[in-house]
């Protein structure tokens, strides 16, 4: 927990000093008393982005593509739940082209934001409070070579052995056909107040 807490401080500076635009106050690594800032937001979401890359790249070392799809069926919710917890908020990954039924859209401010999100190529995140609740939207690229290798363009990008487990893991699979730095999903966080 402590080492979360100073990834979150870390990020947070790390953010601040690299991105004129963000708030440059120090984060408070209380979560009993942190103040939910779009700059927070943007912290966790970086943190559990870089957690699941961290992941997946060790799978791909192991066993290459093909068992880095494996990993990511069994492994990749329960990463994100594990990241929830921690953090004590929702966070879940949303798409209009998921691999995963589970990161499919939950509402219709996912689609509407979404839509923002696809129009605006400059659009980073967005922070929406609606009555007792806070979400935080975080733009998702494929943004390394390895994205590209198991979400681009299955007769180019994607070798034969892994394109093959995508198919037997997700059969409904529609999260292919993807470019380098295009929109593949977004990062969502959820607060009650």
């Amino acid at each position: 927990m402590r080492n979360v807490f100073f990834l979150i401080a870390f990020t947070g500076i790390l953010f601040a000093c690299s991105k004129s635009d963000k708030n440059s106050n120090e984060i408070n690594t209380d979560l009993d008393s942190i103040d939910f800032s779009k700059s927070t937001f943007d912290s966790i979401a970086t943190i559990s982005q870089t957690t699941l890359l961290k992941n997946v790249s060790s799978a791909i070392e192991i066993g290459g593509t093909e068992y880095a799809v494996e990993f990511c069926n069994e492994k990749a919710l329960s990463i994100t739940d594990s990241l929830s917890s921690e953090f004590d908020l929702k966070l879940s990954r949303i798409s209009n082209k998921t691999r995963n039924s589970n990161n499919a859209f939950k509402s219709t401010m996912d689609e509407l934001v979404f839509e923002d999100f696809s129009k605006d190529a400059d659009l980073i995140d967005s922070l929406i409070q609606q009555e007792e609740k806070i979400t935080y939207y975080k733009r998702i690229n494929t943004a390394m070579p390895a994205c590209i290798k198991c979400h681009g363009n299955p007769s180019t990008d994607i070798d034969e052995l892994t394109y093959s487990k995508i198919q037997s893991l997700y059969p409904e699979d529609l999260a292919i056909g993807y470019g380098m730095n295009e929109l593949r999903g977004l990062w969502k966080i959820e607060k009650k107040n």
